[in-house]
């Protein structure tokens, strides 16, 4: 049987945070992009730690020799995308760094433009220290101290992280959140990362309510790569979604801080559970969604966390000529952090991934809210999905997205698992999905008799770019042989290597 392991390198607030650090003067939560931009948003940055955790368990190569293809594209430079040139041109925050604006733009303060090669010897230098040192020269020393002064001294907007959070900083290994998943005559072990990330359960009971509905009974009739959606079947999905994001926010936090119902997270995930919940998706759409009670006499005395910005993140999905498979997201949050530049790199903004506000109106504390060295919860969603009777890998997969992974993991787990996809026909289907309120399909890719026909069923629905970035890798049977199949966004500069 395979060993799966969760390896978590998820930011922490740092030791001096106070659950209202995110209000401004009167109370009230600040605006997204007034707490981002500055040292206030920055948490403890943890992938490095977790990296070399993974590396000691389980590396092949020598830790140096992991960083030359970074050090080598930080030294001779990359071409600015139109992606990245068009991000740049519209961010509104970025330029406000005065290091940041030396990298990024030009001296009139437009962006460099498309094809222009962007050197970062100051980021290569990092690299060379950690790769010849170690993690603790990123978590101490010179390096540390940059950060820790870059956040502190920020003229309008000072964060509270020290020295102290760097070095005291803990990856952790959770164990992961597996469940079972039927489809195509076939039943699957699916496993995802447990809290503080929502991902794994919040897809979890979305595929587990849509097997009490006529979900399955609805393919997704496909026109070649593009895939018409039959409205009846989005309408089941988007209600699946609203009941599991209701969840989300009332229950789902920093497992340190904060325990399942029950003492359990898999009670979302119970079969009663779901079965019960999906009582409630009816032919039209529920007018409003509360959180469920997965064990009876147990009402939570949380408050549901209002919904807020949630952006970012990149994605990696691996199989190896072993068999190791990796499914791996990482972030800083926003596409460029909290907009400061320090050593090369750009600090995160994880800290908005709290609550902004601590309490609702009636003073019931909110499961995610700020706390001293805590985890903000995300909707990361790396998966790797096995064959439950033989215990072989199936799948890895995994998105960038902030709460729209969920949806664009759970897409493409759907379509390759359920409808039988290869896996690139799964992910260039049109993306969907909600956060609790409007269900928000991808721009151009629906016919407006899906938009009417879903209206019709009571769905506030709006259009919009959905760019998932989501990349996954697929084992197939070809001519009696194993094979490996993969597939990346083409909406993104993702891209399908070793085939």
């Amino acid at each position: 049987r395979p060993k799966v392991q969760a390896f978590d390198g998820r930011e922490t607030a740092p030791a001096a945070a106070t659950e209202d650090m995110l209000l401004n003067a009167e109370g009230k939560p600040l605006a997204f992009h007034e707490a981002v931009v500055g040292g206030r948003s920055v948490g403890t940055p943890g992938v490095l730690r977790m990296l070399a955790q993974a590396h000691a368990q389980h590396g092949k190569l020598p830790w140096p020799r992991l960083f030359e293809p970074a050090i080598q594209l930080a030294t001779q430079g990359f071409p600015v995308s139109a992606r990245l040139h068009a991000q740049l041109k519209a961010d509104a925050h970025l330029r406000s760094d005065p290091t940041a604006r030396a990298y990024f733009y030009q001296r009139h303060g437009e962006p460099h433009p498309v094809g222009h090669v962007l050197r970062n010897p100051e980021l290569a230098a990092v690299l060379q220290r950690i790769a010849r040192e170690g993690v603790d020269a990123f978590y101490s020393g010179d390096i540390a101290e940059a950060m820790v002064r870059k956040v502190q001294k920020h003229p309008s907007n000072p964060g509270v992280l020290a020295l102290s959070d760097l070095a005291n900083y803990q990856a952790k290994v959770r164990a992961p959140l597996c469940f079972d998943h039927a489809a195509m005559a076939r039943v699957y072990r699916i496993c995802g990362f447990p809290p503080p990330s929502s991902g794994a359960i919040a897809i979890g009971q979305i595929m587990g309510l849509l097997q009490h509905t006529p979900a399955s009974l609805l393919a997704g009739s496909t026109t070649g790569a593009d895939g018409v959606l039959d409205p009846r079947w989005l309408h089941l999905y988007a209600e699946a979604a609203r009941l599991a994001f209701a969840d989300r926010a009332l229950y789902v936090a920093d497992p340190d801080f904060v325990s399942g119902p029950g003492g359990n997270w898999l009670s979302l995930l119970a079969p009663a559970y779901l079965r019960e919940r999906a009582k409630l998706i009816r032919p039209t759409a529920q007018a409003v969604v509360a959180p469920g009670i997965p064990v009876r006499a147990e009402r939570s005395s949380w408050a549901p966390m209002a919904a807020q910005a949630e952006y970012g993140t990149s994605h990696i999905s691996i199989v190896d000529a072993q068999g190791n498979a990796l499914a791996m997201t990482t972030t800083i949050e926003d596409a460029f952090g909290s907009r400061q530049m320090v050593k090369g790199f750009l600090l995160n903004n994880e800290l908005t991934d709290f609550s902004f506000l601590p309490r609702d109106a009636q003073g019931r504390r909110i499961a995610n809210r700020v706390q001293p060295n805590k985890r903000p919860r995300s909707s990361m969603s790396p998966t790797l999905v096995f064959d439950k009777a033989t215990g072989q890998l199936v799948m890895s997969v995994g998105s960038p997205g902030g709460a729209m992974i969920i949806h664009f993991t759970a897409k493409a787990l759907y379509g390759v698992l359920d409808w039988g996809m290869g896996p690139q026909q799964a992910l260039a289907l049109p993306n969907f999905g909600t956060l609790g309120g409007p269900l928000v399909l991808e721009a151009g890719r629906f016919a407006p008799t899906t938009l009417s026909a879903l209206r019709e069923r009571g769905h506030e629905v709006r259009e919009q770019a959905l760019t998932s970035g989501i990349q996954a890798v697929v084992r197939r049977t070809v001519n009696g042989k194993n094979v490996w199949v993969s597939g990346a966004d083409p909406r993104r500069e993702g891209e399908v290597m070793g085939e």
